[in-house]
């Protein structure tokens, strides 16, 4: 029986994929495995357990990855679940910056007891004229799951696209349109396009990627889009932008008191992945992947471990150990192993940084004395058997 507790409501569609092995405790310290989605568990005590943990969304920035690696607790998150959700709600910030929408809707709201409405519209909605999208330039920083689909249905509606990803997958690769025109650099981007929308992780090197140097490179009324994460954008250049006129408009999915008060600014209280469409299918991946883990040992989708997918196992037992990626650690297993009389009928090792993961089938049932000579080598993390 497997412990589960949730930190966040979690979509049922996604929970009902847990069967009878399966029950859910309040108490973090008896989990097996830990369901969450914004919860902030940088400061909560991780028990030992803890087997797993589970983002039902992309971003895992709420979640200690790397203290969970050195501790034997995997990491996984659901990219691409949430995908669609995002890439509508990029389009439908397009369409709001490149006509004046919001401050329409918004003088409506203002003038709607007037008098003589619908005639006061017709003199009045000059004010508030935009621009067409089609035949704009668009430029899409990151081409993973999001950035892809944003660039085809910017392309399907007329846009001239602009991708750049130095590490776009071979499976992000075969579903960009061939019609999006792919440059090496984001220098590019920046000093070709009308349009420019971010889809890049927040890591050091891509920390306030758009400044005062970036900006200076792009065309005089630039608009930026930002549904990735608030850091990639600092806040002091892109207000100083705004006001010179050299950015039309900045379009964020993650308003703070800075952004929100800033004249020019679309600011969305972070609706990208809220719809239940996207929450219920970032529930089932989340779920999925803690069931593959602790069942077959599989990991799909780690964010500090290696992937490494393994079918159901059909000999007698299995060893599986997360451990640091150091010299010999297979040899000292083997070692391990073959003083137990153990038979290996199959193995299977990947790596990842500092971190690597064993996965050993065996002829003989796991005894107590073996786990704990495995768990004795210097550089091993944590071993399990089912």
């Amino acid at each position: 029986m497997y412990r589960i507790k949730t930190l966040n409501k979690i979509s049922g569609i996604g929970l009902k994929e847990l069967d009878e092995n399966y029950r859910f405790t309040e108490e973090l310290s008896e989990a097996d495995a830990v369901l969450v989605r914004s919860a902030d568990m940088k400061s909560l005590e991780l028990g030992d357990n803890l087997l797993a943990i589970a983002r039902a969304g992309a971003g895992v920035n709420n979640i200690p990855f790397d203290k969970c690696a050195e501790q034997g607790i995997v990491v996984f998150n659901t990219p691409g679940a949430n995908a669609n959700a995002v890439k509508e709600l990029v389009i439908a910030g397009l369409l709001l910056a490149a006509r004046d929408i919001v401050g329409g809707i918004n003088w409506v709201q203002a003038n709607k007891d007037a008098e003589g409405l619908s005639k006061l519209v017709e003199k009045e909605k000059g004010n508030f004229a935009g621009n067409e999208i089609e035949g704009k330039k668009l430029g899409v920083i990151g081409l993973g799951a999001i950035g892809v689909l944003v660039a085809n249905a910017a392309k399907r509606l007329g846009m001239e696209v602009y991708g750049c990803d130095p590490y776009i997958s071979v499976e992000h690769a075969w579903s960009l349109s061939r019609d999006v025109i792919h440059v090496k650099t984001v220098e590019e981007i920046y000093r070709t396009c009308d349009y420019i929308t971010v889809h890049v992780p927040l890591m050091d090197a891509t920390k306030h990627m758009i400044n005062v140097y970036s900006l200076g490179l792009m065309k005089d009324g630039v608009v930026i889009l930002n549904f990735s994460r608030d850091a990639l954008v600092n806040d002091e250049d892109i207000e100083k932008a705004l006001a010179s006129g050299k950015v039309k408009k900045y379009v964020t999915d993650f308003p703070n008191e800075k952004t929100a008060n800033m004249k020019g600014v679309i600011a969305i209280p972070h609706l990208g992945a809220s719809t239940e469409e996207s929450e219920d299918n970032c529930a089932v991946m989340a779920v999925k992947e803690v069931v593959d883990y602790l069942e077959k040992g599989s990991i799909k989708n780690s964010v500090n471990y290696p992937n490494c997918e393994v079918a159901k196992h059909t000999s007698v037992s299995r060893i599986t150990i997360l451990h640091k990626n150091i010299p010999s650690m297979i040899t000292k297993f083997t070692t391990v192993l073959s003083s137990y009389n153990v038979n290996i009928e199959e193995l299977v090792n990947k790596s990842r940084g500092d971190y690597a993961y064993s996965v050993f089938d065996i002829d003989t049932i796991v005894t107590d004395e073996m786990r704990n000579a495995l768990n004795d080598i210097e550089g091993v993390l944590k071993v399990r058997s089912t």
